[in-house]
């Protein structure tokens, strides 16, 4: 079962869950109920763990960069990575009403009112809260930017790594089990129809936005550089497909960084520029995660308006940074966010993580892709900066 892709077995976690909750008994069902509520409960004690996990090591990393270059390339990243996220959501509130008409709050107010509950409950109360850990996680990155020594960079990077195994050997394998226990309970309570063509509706609006973004910016990208934007997509396609089977940007680094710098990217550039992306700029997964976030609170019949998902959006393009290189990595990093900005219950995260994991590796390959066109503008924007630098030497002299 281990051999099968993380997607393989959301999906089949999906089928067979909505298959075994029309044939079982009501006490199954509770057994069910019983593991999603004790496994939900450990996973809202790690959130505030992965934040301090990664977050505060990853604005380390970042501040420990070099000058200007990292600081146009992450500016871009960020400033991607929100845009994307802004026009995630002005889609969604124009043509949810449209596309998910059926699915309003009307015929789905609450799905947990309607839900079997567990037989028991194991507590497992957070060190702290959501936005403790973010302010708490910030304070500690910054601080190790402004510290002489490494020892608690060092320390911080023992603990992300333990983090990190406990979301690649736990929860990651764990998922699927927790998602199968959801969709049996909803479909015993007769709900499942409404989540899966909502699935449908909502998976093809997100392909199509990844597409839009990676036109868009190549269009920037091809401007800056007078070049054809087509031929720029066309000679990154590799990466896409390779990230769209990895589902890792990590992985794809060798791939995406052979083919930017065959676009004529400088070689300085491209090496320091790929490898960061990878980790910093993740505007597709945005995009899904955005999307995913804002049908699920259609769903619940719930009224969102820009101002209410600015910040989050906002906060959404700094914790990506954090978002572990694992299949699932950005949703799981997003998961505090969405239980303290949108106010998700544990069922909203159990629907919005199987949402998000059903096109993971194609907003992974989004993101793979973007780094191309990032990288690019930046070559463009850093040629510009040191050519003006040159001009004012020479005048000076």
């Amino acid at each position: 079962m281990s051999r099968v892709p993380l997607l393989g077995r959301i999906i089949l976690a999906i089928i067979l869950g909505t298959f075994i909750g029309l044939i079982v008994p009501e006490g199954v069902i509770e057994l069910f109920a019983t593991f999603t509520g004790v496994f939900g409960n450990f996973l809202n004690f790690v959130i505030p763990l992965i934040i301090i996990g990664f977050i505060a090591p990853g604005i380390a990393s970042i501040g420990k960069g070099a000058g200007k270059m990292l600081g146009i390339t992450a500016g871009l990243a960020y400033v991607s990575t929100v845009l994307a996220g802004v026009a995630a959501y002005l889609v969604a509130r124009n043509l949810y009403p449209s596309i998910l008409s059926r699915q309003d709050a009307g015929e789905m107010t609450n799905p947990e009112e309607s839900l079997i509950e567990s037989s028991f409950t194991v507590e497992m109360t957070p060190i702290m809260d959501v936005m403790a850990a973010l302010i708490f996680s910030f304070l500690l990155g910054v601080g190790m930017t402004a510290v002489k020594g490494d020892t608690l960079y060092n320390v911080m990077g023992e603990f992300r790594a333990i983090i990190h195994k406990v979301i690649e050997n736990i929860i990651i394998p764990l998922l699927p089990f927790h998602i199968f226990g959801i969709f049996a309970n909803m479909s015993y309570a007769g709900q499942v129809a409404t989540i899966l063509s909502v699935f449908a509706k909502v998976f093809v609006m997100i392909i199509i936005l990844h597409l839009i973004y990676l036109m868009s910016v190549y269009g920037i990208a091809g401007a800056l550089h007078r070049a054809n934007p087509f031929h720029l997509l066309k000679k990154l396609a590799p990466a896409y497909f390779t990230a769209l089977g990895t589902q890792s940007s990590a992985a794809t680094i060798p791939v995406t960084l052979k083919q930017t710098k065959s676009v004529g990217v400088r070689e300085k550039v491209a090496d320091f520029s790929v490898p960061l992306l990878a980790n910093v700029h993740l505007a597709g997964s945005t995009i899904t995660i955005t999307s995913c976030a804002m049908a699920v609170l259609y769903m619940q019949g719930q009224a969102t308006t820009f101002m209410d998902v600015l910040p989050f959006v906002l906060m959404l393009g700094v914790t990506m940074i954090a978002a572990p290189g694992v299949p699932g990595g950005a949703v799981m990093a997003a998961v505090g966010l969405l239980e303290s900005m949108l106010g998700f219950s544990s069922v909203m995260v159990s629907l919005m993580i199987a949402l998000y994991l059903a096109q993971d590796s194609f907003g992974t390959a989004t993101n793979v892709t973007g780094d191309g066109a990032i990288t690019t503008i930046a070559d463009r924007l850093i040629g510009k900066k040191k050519d003006t630098e040159a001009v004012r030497n020479e005048q000076a002299g």
